[in-house]
Order: structure tokens, then sequence, then C-alpha cells
């Protein structure tokens, strides 16, 4: 082969690098963390443990009483409108975790979502696809900024005053007076790397890891605490008719 094919053959591949390393920069974005929010969903085994027969038993066996944990990220790109991802953590080894709210990280754009690229407890890089929440079909609009041009209000208008309605009798406001609430607990299973961390439940300490707690349900904030240990804070969101099993890794000071 001649020289002249050499050198031609030469700056083909550096051209179709540099196409290849461009097109890899496009994919990749930095987004910023602005929620987020961890809940138990409804297992879909059907009450059926998987992958727990001795022939095709593996890592993944889990008990059908954990019901998988989602975890919903609200991220935003650049000055881009916010949109919403998340993934399904299904057992103790799936690497879908909440990533902190405040923080960016660096992700690529894939078919089904993004794949984010974080840093876990013990310092190891690690990458999770989240997927775009079909639910989420607008984006979400940010705030005005300060000094941006708005309508002016219309002058209000005094409302013309209505006569005072007649006080009800005993047997009318016992007729409308709407029943309490039902509200449903939920078992909650807390436990912790080490063990022995001090739970605090919405400002209350209700005890130490591991521990069954039945929380109602709604949205609450746990802390664990470990002498010598960062505190580890999350928000929960239960359910009714759910079981949740929160694991948190501790990392020392």
């Amino acid at each position: 082969m001649s020289m002249g094919r050499v050198a031609a053959l030469q700056m083909g591949l550096l051209l179709v690098a540099i196409v290849a390393d461009a097109a890899a920069s496009k994919d990749t974005v930095r987004i910023t963390v602005l929620d987020s929010v961890t809940r138990a969903s409804a297992p879909d085994n059907n009450g059926v443990p998987q992958n727990c027969e001795q022939l095709t038993f593996d890592a993944y066996c889990r008990s059908t009483t954990n019901a998988p944990v989602i975890s919903t990220l609200l991220v935003q790109e650049d000055n881009e409108p916010p949109f919403r991802i998340s993934c399904t953590a299904e057992s103790k080894y799936s690497r879908c975790v909440p990533l902190a709210k405040g923080e960016s990280f660096d992700a690529k754009r894939e078919k089904h979502g993004l794949e984010v690229y974080y840093v876990d407890d013990k310092g190891k890089m690690r990458k999770q696809l989240y997927a775009l929440v079909a639910s989420d079909a607008r984006p979400v609009q940010p705030m005005p900024a300060a000094g941006t041009a708005t309508q002016p209000l219309p002058t209000p208008v005094a409302p013309r005053p209505s006569p005072p309605l007649p006080a009800p009798t005993p047997s009318t406001a016992s007729m409308q007076a709407a029943p309490p609430e039902k509200v449903e607990k939920v078992k909650c299973n807390f436990t912790s790397t080490p063990p022995g961390a001090e739970i605090t439940l919405d400002g209350k300490f209700v005890g130490s890891t591991p521990s069954a707690i039945s929380l109602n349900s709604g949205t609450h904030v746990v802390v664990f605490t470990v002498p010598g240990f960062a505190q580890w804070k999350r928000e929960l969101t239960v359910l009714p008719g759910s079981e949740l099993t929160v694991d948190a890794i501790l990392q020392k000071e």
C-alpha cells in the first residue's frame, strides 16, 4: 500500500473518531435534582416469590411481603423546563437509589430515559437507567423571574353583602356533620448498617434499628443517627395497603 493511501486511511479514521466523539458528547447532559420522592408500590407478583425455586434461584429471590420501592426525581437540564424520571428497586441488590436533592449529576440520553452516573455510599461510580414518567406529559413550567412584565390585575370590586343564613337546627347540623376520616396503619420495617441506629420519625424518637413500626398512610420524614456516622435522612410516602422496608447505609464521618 502506498504512503498516500495510508495517509488517506488514517485521515478517514480520524474523522470517524471525531464524529463519534461529537455524537457521544451531544447525548451527554448535566442534570440537577430539584426534588426527590420515594414511595412503595403494590407488588406485581400476585403473592408468588420470584426466582426462589431450587433450579431458578438467584440473587433476586425476594419476599413478597416487601413491596417494590419507586424513586421519582424532578430534574432540570440547564435552563430547560423541569421533567420527572423514575426507577424501581425490586430487591436489596437494585442500584435504584434516591439521589440527593439540590445536587447535579452527569447523564446520558437513552431511548427510554436517562442513564444517570453517581457515586454510591462506598465511593464507587455507578450508573442507573431512570425512565421518563409517562404521566408527566407536559413539562413543569418554572416560576417567572423577577422583573418579567406581567399583565396588570383588575381593580377588585367589593362584593355585595348577602343576607345572613339562618342558624341550622340541631337535627340539621347533625345531618351535615361529615363522618371522621379513617386513617389506615401501614407496617414499616426499619434496618440500618451499622445496626442500632436511633430512629426519628417526624421529629419524634420511636426506637432503634432493626424495628417494625406502624405508620399512618401519607408522607413522613425519617432520620437515622449513629455516633461517629453521618446522619441519614429521607422523605417517605406510605401508601395504604402496602408494607414498606427502609434499609439505610450510614457513612462514617
